[in-house]
């Protein structure tokens, strides 16, 4: 490595992408193109990062073959900042295998890391958990880059964010805020502080005997521990200690559900047979076909909670019974648009198709894909696939990790 690209590379692993390009901007040799692709990543030109990484990879030779593994790693994490989710896990993986084979043992843990945050993206946080778990062990008395260690406590986060594992996301947030103050990196530090503010927003709304009110994540954790029967409308399920039963595909017995812990929540004598056919049915005026189908979806849903609570029938219409001790609490959206029923429904970082999403809020296709065109214009949601394929997921908790860990992680030796 010449004096140039040894101080570029420097300059890069510090984050001073400007000082990086002055030393090697006309230069057009293999390693300087993978550096200078690099410093546009990190300078936030992802076009233009991916042409000279793809060029560098071009010049590389056969024989260079860990060469060409770190310029194909840094093509694939510049991808995913791009959002771009076409990344080939094959090509990663054998990416990894290089650089393990090779002895590069950092780039290959940073490969993993990057196989982790591809997966969180695509939705599938068994695959993201497991890619962390199959990091390769560092010898005795090596230590990975402090912005790695960041980069996988944010993704350990994440993970716990999505199974509302609030205790596990702190921990692991003051981890990466640990290790990103060790970087030494002002953006680096910035991004982690960001991310790690969502555990003190509101997140929902809580309704109880003691009224409506707006509860953190952390509070929210609190709430679904309790030991109450909890009827969590934003993700469409009912959650009673260590059990739990979604109905998000039962649009219809979660309406009457909802419904009826409301009012067992706030005290009332449970609801009227008028009003559920006209807030579930949506009808003005219900009639004996009306009631008919409210007997039979009151059964179905007896039958679906008779683990959790009872359906009891009062004169006037249905109220929910609990044993002795027990409270109802309902979890709600912040807002009930549709767009905030989306957004609340995608939580759980699980890739939705169009018509789960219309089935689970009760409403049309058509009306749920307008919806979600506003969203992807606002960049509040992200979609994967096209046509019939096509799903939608939420953008990741934190969107810094790609570009600015690529000079640390990704030397051009």
């Amino acid at each position: 490595m010449d004096a140039l690209i040894s101080a570029s590379a420097r300059a890069l692993s510090a984050g001073d992408a400007l000082g990086a390009l002055q030393r090697i901007a006309l230069r057009n040799d293999p390693p300087a193109l993978a550096l200078r692709g690099i410093a546009m990543a990190q300078l936030g030109e992802f076009e233009r990062a991916g042409q000279l990484l793809r060029r560098a990879l071009r010049g590389f030779g056969p024989r260079d073959e860990l060469a060409r593994a770190r310029c194909a790693l840094a093509e694939a994490e510049i991808a995913l900042a791009m959002r771009r989710l076409d990344v080939s896990a094959a090509r990663l993986d054998a990416a990894a295998g290089v650089l393990q084979s090779h002895g590069d043992l950092t780039n290959a843990l940073y490969a993993q890391l990057v196989a982790a945050r591809r997966w969180l993206m695509l939705g599938r946080v068994d695959d993201a958990a497991a890619a962390l778990a199959a990091r390769p062990v560092l010898p005795p008395g090596q230590r990975q880059p402090a912005v790695l260690d960041a980069l996988g406590e944010l993704i350990h986060a994440e993970i716990a964010m999505r199974a509302l594992r609030v205790g596990q996301a702190r921990e692991a947030f003051v981890r990466a805020a640990d290790a990103a103050a060790q970087s030494r990196i002002p953006s680096l530090i910035h991004e982690v502080q960001q991310a790690g503010a969502v555990l003190e927003r509101a997140c929902a709304r809580c309704i109880d005997a003691s009224g409506t009110r707006e509860v953190s994540a952390e509070r929210l954790s609190v709430i679904l521990q309790s030991g109450h029967l909890v009827v969590d409308a934003c993700r469409h399920g009912l959650v009673w200690g260590p059990r739990q039963l979604s109905l998000a595909r039962r649009p219809v017995l979660f309406a009457l559900l909802r419904a009826l812990a409301e009012a067992a929540a706030t005290g009332r004598e449970g609801v009227a047979r008028e009003r559920l056919i006209a807030d579930v049915f949506r009808t003005r005026e219900g009639d004996e076909t009306h009631r008919a189908r409210l007997r039979v979806e009151m059964s179905r849903l007896r039958a679906a909670i008779a683990s959790f609570a009872r359906i009891e029938s009062t004169a006037e219409g249905f109220a929910l019974r609990l044993e002795a001790g027990h409270m109802v609490i309902v979890l709600v959206p912040l807002a009930e648009d549709e767009a905030s029923q989306l957004l609340a429904l995608m939580a759980d970082g699980a890739a939705w198709s169009t018509s789960a999403l219309a089935q689970a809020l009760g409403r049309s296709q058509r009306s749920v894909q307008r919806a979600l065109a506003v969203l992807l214009e606002e960049q509040r949601v992200r979609a994967i696939g096209s046509a019939r394929a096509r799903r939608w997921l939420l953008p990741p908790m934190s969107g810094f990790a790609t570009v600015l860990l690529l000079p640390a992680a990704l030397p051009i030796a």
